[in-house]
């Protein structure tokens, strides 16, 4: 093979560590945007079905041990998944979360 074949297999097989950054960043963009949109999109709407029961299990959940004793936990695991959703903020009276968490479910809920 002639130099110049070696020369541009060379230049072709260059590592370049931006264009894998920029990948990888677009990614990690994309992801957190698909996240956000299926929180508001899909898991918002599923709470406004128990929005009434939604704010007790919040309460006992964040007050009591063992919120749901022998009984059924789905209810607690939906109101679990929604302190992620909308995180109560350090030093928040437990009050004021409740109802920053009431006002967040009106605006979302029809």
């Amino acid at each position: 093979m002639s130099e110049t074949m070696h020369q541009d297999t060379r230049n072709n097989a260059a590592f370049h560590p931006l264009r894998l950054i920029l990948v990888i960043l677009g990614l990690l963009i994309g992801i957190s945007f698909a996240a956000q949109w299926y929180s508001r999109n899909v898991t918002m709407p599923r709470y406004c079905a128990y929005s009434g029961d939604i704010l007790k299990g919040v309460r006992e959940i964040l007050t009591e041990k063992t919120p749901a004793g022998e009984g059924d936990r789905k209810p607690y695991i939906i109101a679990a998944r929604l302190t992620f959703l909308v995180p109560r903020k350090p030093d928040e009276p437990l009050n004021s979360y409740l109802g920053r968490l009431q006002h967040h479910l009106e605006q979302k809920c029809p």
